[in-house]
Order: structure tokens, then sequence, then C-alpha cells
């Protein structure tokens, strides 16, 4: 580890060299803005590997005074104490450092397309789909990530049949990637008045935005059509053929936006979550052939899979991948998911240093 170590901090400096060379940035700004990205990527492993090597030294100055017989009794308690502390310091540097040595997931960095449907349950989970869109916007909010609404299927009581959003800003699909899959929820609906405890399940697909260089796609394998806004959406519903569906031949999807009263805009949105559905597919595909490396992982979960259940009774929410059960309903759907969050990432860091251990 320490080899390596050596090697990136090297690697460093050399990055550091050639992102200051004037003739570099003036001549080839895409390779100067490609050493900056690895530079970055990087920076924060060099970082913790200095402080490391500097709590090394202090360690060794301090074991060598332990030998100086000119030293007080005092004196050499405090030394002690000192010594202690720094190997405590260590072993806490060098779990930092493995974390940070672990593979990176390239998609990261990336904004994220949002889908929730509702499943089993008919109302109750459209109206549950509605709570759990609110619960990831108020957490792109706590997190000043902004949103922007892509498509939507009201019920007209409060809930979605399927509501597609994307989040932008910084680390958005790190922390939010591990949502995929099927959220059920127990508690007694709004539309029924015995009393009785009702499961419903809803599914959540969180894509990583799909850049121009991730996908292309050849405008001749699309079929566009336009037809007439329905739902909510203002004097343009009904009235104007603004909203778009577009089918992508090759693959059979198909993708429909009318939120927005521009038929350009609507296209726009309908082809970036085409796009993102694209990179999707072409990730699996990518997965399936590393799946017996990545066997076990907490990963970021299949659609299909049942991720978590959501009690209101009993004010529990469990995350049925890595055990996890927490009791704060009420600040939870309202977009309090860090613990959970933070919980998903560390069993899945747990995960991946076991596989190179």
């Amino acid at each position: 580890m320490l080899e390596k170590l050596a090697f990136l901090e090297t690697k460093y400096k050399e990055l550091t060299e050639k992102a200051m060379d004037p003739e570099l940035i003036n001549k080839d700004r895409e390779e100067w803005q490609k050493i900056m990205k690895e530079q970055s990527d990087i920076e924060p492993i060099v970082s913790k590997y200095r402080e490391y090597t500097k709590t090394r030294e202090e360690l060794d100055d301090a074991k060598a005074m332990l030998y100086d017989k000119s030293l007080d009794e005092d004196m050499r308690e405090l030394v002690k104490e000192e010594v202690k502390d720094l190997e405590e310091s260590i072993i806490d540097l060098e779990e930092e450092i493995k974390v940070l040595l672990l593979p990176k997931d390239p998609n990261d960095h990336k904004n994220v397309i949002v889908e929730i449907r509702g499943g089993a349950g008919g109302d109750e989970a459209a109206l549950f789909a509605g709570v759990l869109f609110r619960m990831y916007v108020r957490y792109a909010e706590r997190n000043n990530w902004k949103v922007d609404i892509m498509n939507t299927n009201e019920i007209g009581i409060g809930g979605y049949k399927e509501v597609i959003f994307m989040i932008k800003g910084k680390g958005a699909y790190s922390r939010l990637k591990y949502e995929s899959g099927v959220h059920r929820v127990q508690r007694v609906p709004e539309t029924e008045s015995s009393g009785r405890i009702h499961t419903s399940t809803v599914t959540v697909a969180v894509l990583p935005e799909a850049e121009d260089i991730d996908i292309e796609i050849n405008p001749g394998d699309l079929r566009i059509d336009v037809f007439r806004s329905s739902g909510n959406g203002g004097q343009s519903v009904n009235t104007t053929d603004s909203a778009v569906r577009i089918t992508h031949t090759p693959s059979g999807i198909v993708v429909s936006c009318q939120d927005e009263k521009s038929q350009l805009k609507n296209k726009e949105k309908a082809l970036k979550i085409l796009k993102s559905k694209l990179f999707e597919i072409k990730q699996m595909e990518q997965d399936a052939e590393m799946a017996q490396m990545k066997k076990g992982q907490v990963g970021t979960g299949d659609r299909s899979e049942r991720i978590r259940t959501y009690n209101f009774p009993q004010g529990r929410i469990t995350d049925h991948r890595i055990n996890v059960t927490i009791y704060k309903m009420n600040s939870f759907v309202d977009g309090d998911l860090d613990e959970m969050i933070d919980a998903l990432i560390t069993s899945d860091q747990a995960e991946k240093m076991q596989q190179i251990s």
C-alpha cells in the first residue's frame, strides 16, 4: 500500500507541474482539463498520505525521546501518552486511506434522473409515490441541489402513478444511487375508513445523467410523436400539441414528457431520460461481465429488489440490504436520509475492502 501511495504522490507532483504550464493551457485546453481532473481525483489520497507520513515521523520522534535518560518521570508519562495517541491516529489514518484507495464509481460526480412509480396497492401506492417524491425533493434542498421535474402522471388526490425528475448537484449520484429498488409501505391509507393497515409498493430507479460522450443516439433510430398534454398544466393542456413521445426503435424504450408548455423543451427532457436509460442498459451489460466479482455487494440496488420497508404505525424504516432500522419516520420522510445513506455507503465500502483484501 505504501508503495502505491508513494507512486501517487510522485504522479500528483508531475500533474501539478503540467497543470501550471501556460503553454499547455493555451494550446490544448482539453488536455489541460483532463490533467486537472486527474489531479483533483488523487488529491484527497495524497493529502491523507502526507498526513500519515507526518504522523509516522512524529511517532518515531516521540519513541526516540523515551530513550532519553535525562527525562524526568512526569515528562516520560506525557511522552508515553503522546505515543499512544499517535499510534491510534495512525490506525485511523490507515483505515481512511484504505477507503480512499477503493475503486471509484465513475458516475459519482454526475447529476441523477429519478423515476418513481406506484406499484402494488392502487391509489395508496400512488399516494406513497408522492411521499417519496417529496422526501427526495427535501433531501435535495438540504444539500442545496436543484430539482427539475421532467414528467408527471398524477392521480388527482396528491399522488403519482409516475413522476420523473432530475436532481442536479455535486455528489448527487454518489449519495442517491443506493435508493434504486422497491420501497414497501405499511400504513393505514388516507382512503381507508376502517383503519386497517395496508401494504403497498413503489419502485424507485436512480439513473446517472448520461453525457454526450457516454451515449450517442442515431436520429434515424427515433420515432417522435407529439400529442396534447393531459392533467395539470395550465392553459396549454388539451389545447396545443406540446407533449412529446419518443420511441427508440432498437431497444423499444418509450419516453414521454408533457410538463413543459414548449414542445422543444419536452423533447429535450425526453431525450435526456432516454439517454440515461440507454446508459443504464450499457452499464448493466458491463456489470454482468463483472457479476462474480461484485457478488454480494450492496451496490446501487436492482430496481426489482425490495430494499426498504416504511412501517408508519411503528414509526420505523428498515433497509433490508444491511439490516438497519431507524425510528424517526417524520424526519426521514422530510428528507433526513443521511444516517441511512451513510450506513449503506459504509457497508458497500466494507464489502469492497473484503474483495480486495
